[in-house]
């Protein structure tokens, strides 16, 4: 690009700014709603839900031990599978050399649940008591194989890092029901599982194109939540808040001379940390929690860090209404020694997700919280690996995989899609990834076609460029 060129170009986004048309104004002139000046827009049509709850388990749990029940396969044991269930699918260059492909049953049982009877494992005994709250969706499919992909196409919509996260989005279409907390907050915990999980990266909860206002703020374990939140030594409260207002001024006068929308998230970030700096000590500090309440969420909900504790703060957060809080609990890679390792994950998982969800309906805030629980894809019915009557592994499997919702409007009890007797392809109902995404956004009141941002060319939206649709037999 020669020099004149590249004037052109700054000059044409000067104007474009100075307009009032820079890449905010577009964004939200494209959502077709009005905005307040604290950013809060309406929705498209009613809502059912006003925040989210995602518990994403990072690894792809099973979907044989949790929640898509084939008691067949015992028959078919060590059964080769068939070559027209496999039908010539793609595999991971972990089978991709196996000459054999073995199935491989579960070795727990199932019990059906509740008066809506679903179908349960063994191996999660405190979900199975909330069944009757469960949408269980056994129909999920995706596009990805590898973990990295597929968790980043759950994550933003798409499987090219760089795009705004799902939270990011919401925040952006919604804005902030609070003035002390961030909208989005991630949390991540290690499970016992398999202590060497699948990386997580910021990326995943990042704002991407969107004004980085928006990205999820995250929650570590230990006793400085967030880093650098505190004054330094020496620095009373009133003399920061000298500071930022000085640093207020700066940047106000830097964001009329280039107009860049990220000076001005720089004075509302700010403004936001040096208000969290009263209420996240007051979030994670749990003396006011009844130790009955405590014991509901499993001996861990006192260890920073763990997928307990990240529970019962995310209740927390829901109460003072934040708007996305996704909690990330990593280990559920199973490819070998799957009884062993699964079991320590659910054991992680199952008591504090369970508390949860009857703590948020004990509270009156189920109703309007949707809660996800699920991973990036599922596992394969053949056995990666030395198949043994006691052990196996299972691979990649993106064809068909098994997620539940409960609350902020889905039908509870239920069970949506159905898969073959292999566990293998759907053959009833099938959701998308991006399905999902419309649908979770329909129930927080947005029509995910209209909340959109310029980008590249397209108007890049959450829900992809094919047509996806909300899953409407489940609300």
């Amino acid at each position: 690009m020669s020099p004149f060129e590249q004037s052109m170009q700054s000059n044409r986004r000067l104007f474009l700014k100075s307009a009032g048309l820079s890449l905010g104004a577009i964004s939200a002139a494209a959502l077709d709603h009005s905005q307040t000046s604290a950013g809060v827009s309406t929705s498209h049509h009613p809502a059912t839900a006003k925040r989210v709850i995602y518990l994403f388990q990072s690894g792809a749990p099973s979907q044989y031990e949790t929640f898509d029940y084939k008691p067949g396969l015992r028959k078919l044991a060590a059964t080769e599978l068939p070559n027209s269930i496999r039908n010539g699918q793609r595999l991971t260059g972990m089978t991709s050399g196996q000459s054999s492909f073995p199935i491989a049953p579960s070795k727990f049982d199932f019990q059906q649940r509740g008066e809506s009877g679903i179908w349960v494992s063994d191996l999660l005994p405190h979900i199975a008591k909330v069944a009757d709250k469960l949408c269980v969706v056994r129909s999920m499919h995706t596009e990805a194989i590898n973990h990295d992909p597929a968790i980043t196409f759950f994550q933003t919509g798409s499987q090219l890092s760089g795009r705004p996260s799902m939270g990011a989005w919401v925040a952006y279409g919604l804005g902030s029901m609070n003035e002390n907390l961030p909208s989005f907050v991630v949390m991540v915990s290690r499970g016992t599982g398999r202590a060497a999980g699948q990386p997580l990266y910021d990326r995943l909860w990042g704002s991407g194109v969107l004004p980085g206002i928006h990205q999820g703020v995250k929650l570590r374990g230990g006793s400085e939540p967030i880093l650098y939140l505190s004054n330094p030594a020496g620095c009373p409260p009133n003399i920061r808040r000298g500071m930022l207002d000085d640093l207020k001024q700066l940047n106000a006068e830097n964001y009329q001379r280039t107009l860049d929308p990220e000076v001005q998230t720089r004075i509302e970030q700010y403004e936001l940390a040096f208000r969290m700096q009263t209420s996240v000590p007051d979030l994670t500090d749990f003396s006011d929690e009844p130790q009955s309440l405590l014991d509901s969420y499993g001996p861990d909900v006192q260890k920073p860090g763990t997928y307990a504790r990240n529970c019962l703060l995310a209740r927390r957060l829901a109460e003072r209404d934040v708007r996305f809080i996704q909690l990330f609990h990593m280990g559920w890679d199973q490819h070998d020694n799957l009884p062993d390792h699964m079991g320590k994950q659910c054991r992680d998982t199952d008591q504090p997700t369970a508390a949860l969800i009857k703590d948020l309906e004990q509270r009156g805030l189920l109703e309007d919280t949707l809660v996800v629980w699920g991973g990036e894809f599922g596992r394969t019915v053949y056995c990666q690996g030395k198949l043994t009557e006691q052990n196996y592994g299972r691979d990649h499997h993106p064809r068909a995989f098994s997620i539940f919702m409960a609350g902020g409007g889905v039908k509870p009890g239920i069970v949506h899609g159905e898969t073959d007797d292999f566990g293998y392809n759907i053959v009833a109902d099938p959701v998308h990834v991006n399905d999902l995404h419309a649908t979770i956004l329909h129930m927080l009141g947005i029509d995910h076609r209209r909340l959109t941002i310029p980008f590249q060319g397209l108007d890049l939206k959450l829900s992809g460029v094919e047509e996806r649709h909300p899953v409407t037999a489940i609300l």
